[in-house]
Order: C-alpha cells, then structure tokens, then sequence
C-alpha cells in the first residue's frame, strides 16, 4: 500500500507513539542502538516543556503502510542560528525509517513542503533545537554500541540521504580513548606550568546544592562564550540555562566533574563534565525508568568501566594555552578510582583542531564518525 504521512500534534500521547516507535520497532533487536530516556526525550519535543521553542519552530510527521509505523520525523526551524548564519536554513531531525525509498522519499517531501512555506531555502540535519541535542547522521561505527548523548542509525540512512542529492555539510568524529593508570609525565609539566603561569587551580565539589549556587549559570555561561563560533552553535537563553540547571547539575557525578578557576577572583575559566556511560542501563531498561528500570541506572552510577566525556569547555582567551591539560591530571585520578578503563569522546567537529589536539598524550582509537548532511529546496 501507498505511504501515508501524518502531520502529529505535540501532545504527549503522539509524541509517545513518536518517541517509541524506534525503540520498539525499528530498533527492538539492535545490539548498539541506545534508547533514550523517553521521558527526556518527550519533553524536548514538547512546546511547553522546552524553552528552545522561544525562538524555534516545528512540525512532526509519522509515515504509516498499512496502518503501521514506518517512519518519523521533525523539521525545525532555529531562527536564532538562522539570524547568526544569515541563512534561511529549515532543519530534518529525529528521521527514522524503514529501508524503504518510499518512506525516506515521503518524510523528507513532507519537511522539505513545510520549510518551503516558512521562507527556507535550504535543509540541513540531522539537527535537532540546540547543540544540548543528540545531532549528527552515522555513517561510520555501525558496529559500535551508540552513548546516550548521540544518534545510532542503520548503514542504510546515509545512503538514501545521498540518493536524495544531500552532501556533506559537517563531520563530527568520536574517539574510544583508554584511560592510562598514571597521568602522562609531560601532561603533569604542562599542567604545573600553566596553573603557575596564568594563577589557575582545579576545585572540587561534595555538595551538588553549593555547586548550583557557586558556579550553576557560570558552567553553561562559559560554554556559550567557548562554543560560540562552532558550527551550527545556539547560544543558551537564561531560560534554556536555568532549565539545563535543574534537568542536569542536581544528578552530575561530582568526582566526574572537573573545573580550573583563576585563584585570585574565582572566575570559571574551564569546565570539562563527564558521567558514567548509561548505555548499557539505557538499553535494557528500553528508555524507561519505571517501573524498574530506574534500577539499571543506578547500577550504571556505581559500576561501570566507560565514562562519556560529555563536554569541555574553555574560556576563549585561554584556549591553546595547555589548560586542558588541568582537566585531565585533576579527572585521571578521579576516573582510574572509579574503575573506569575507558572514556568516549562524544562528537566533535573533524575540523576542530583545539579539540582534537588535546588527546595526543592518549591511547585512542576513532570508532564513530556522523554527518550533517544538507541540500537547496
């Protein structure tokens, strides 16, 4: 039968259909696809729960055969990125489909219609509201368990992507980096120098109540001013920053946390977060945290070997000066203590070569590389 796309309303009964139909169906038997956590998941697309929507748009539709799911997606419009950019750029997100060009053919149509009546010129992803959300296309690490901040997709999307005339727009990579037992000898000279250098000293915290109050709108402030000139990049709004606040620091491991602060004025000059992989949790409780999946979860907080670098960032000014090098002789103690044996980087742009340098003191390994993919409409 003929493919039927349905344009779906955001209330939470048809973003549950949404939101389940890759973790129940498309990806049910998959071995390295990692769900996430629904309710999360739900909110995001969810008006009234996301504060991205103060200044973004969008639309959803599901594609049915015979009365089934076949297929999802999202368009979004950021006019906030599109206003930096000076595009007019509509965004494909959350696409899930059935190898099936039928399917692809008609999700894409559906997006590509509904930039088109919105002034866009272009269509690019997948995107999702801000760079806070899983963004990027596989095409490389099928064959890897995926983490929880990141897309998985079958081999086959990228090649219907293609097919559709979409090129490359962005790569980001991802590294599987070993965690060594003692910090490099020549990481600890660097980091003494420029600590010395620059009146800089690492902190931690054992209260998550007195981190919020001491450093919460500091730690997504500095990400802003570091982040700012990365592809695609959305500033934070106060809003976005106090719901990131609540949603994210009242459960962040705090021996996983890292920050380099000026001695003399406590200003936050560095930040790197890092959490306890929830991929293995996430993937045998399906994305759900009751009635017993909130067990996995924990399990995950207190034995685990993989720690998910979720992000670094540096105040601009002191960037390519060896201050990451404090993050990581302040977290190695940290993760060897944790058991943690490895660390995954997260995407970061291939292009990036502040970032990427970083790892050189370590064993490493590329398994994952995704794509921003883009095409004129």
């Amino acid at each position: 039968m003929a493919v039927e796309i349905k344009e779906i309303q955001p209330t939470r009964s048809n973003l549950l259909k949404f939101v389940h139909f890759p973790i129940d169906t498309l990806y049910r038997d998959s071995k390295y696809f990692v769900p996430p956590l629904v309710t999360d998941e739900v909110n995001t697309l969810r008006p009234d729960k996301n504060p991205a929507f103060d200044f973004c748009e969008a639309v959803y539709y599901m594609a049915y055969r015979d009365g089934k799911i076949v297929g999802r997606i999202a368009g979004i419009i950021n006019h906030v990125v599109n206003k930096r950019s000076d595009k007019k750029e509509a965004r494909f997100s959350y696409i899930d489909f059935i190898d099936d060009a039928e399917v692809v053919d008609a999700l894409i149509d559906a997006v590509t219609r509904w930039g088109k009546s919105k002034g866009m010129e272009h269509l690019t992803g997948p995107l999702s509201f801000t760079d806070m959300d899983p963004e990027g296309m596989l095409i490389e690490g099928f064959e890897q368990v995926g983490t929880s901040g990141g897309i998985y997709n079958f081999p086959y999307y990228p090649k219907h992507m293609e097919r559709l005339g979409f090129v490359k727009d962005a790569d980001w990579i991802e590294l599987l980096i070993t965690i060594p037992k003692e910090i490099p000898e020549k990481m600890v000279r660097i980091s003494n120098i420029v600590a010395e250098r620059n009146n800089l000293t690492t902190i931690k915290y054992t209260s998550r109540k007195k981190l919020v109050a001491d450093y919460g709108d500091a730690i997504f402030k500095l990400i802003n001013v570091a982040y700012d000139n990365i592809f695609g990049y959305s500033p934070l709004s106060d809003k976005q920053i106090n719901h990131y606040i609540k949603m994210y620091l009242p459960f962040l491991p705090l021996n996983d946390l890292s920050m380099v602060i000026d001695k003399t004025t406590r200003e936050l000059i560095a930040v790197g977060i890092s959490i306890p992989s929830m991929a293995r949790a996430l993937i045998k409780n399906r994305g759900r945290l009751f009635p017993t999946g909130w067990i996995h979860l924990l399990r995950a907080f207190k034995r685990n070997d993989v720690v998910d670098l979720m992000l670094i960032a540096v105040k601009p000014e002191y960037q390519n000066k060896g201050v990451n090098s404090l993050l990581f002789t302040d977290l190695i103690p940290c993760f060897n203590a944790n058991g943690y044996k490895f660390a995954e980087s997260n995407r970061e742009l291939e292009l990036n070569s502040k970032v990427l340098k970083q790892w050189e003191y370590f064993e490493r390994e590329q398994h994952k590389r995704r794509r921003a993919f883009t095409k004129e409409i």
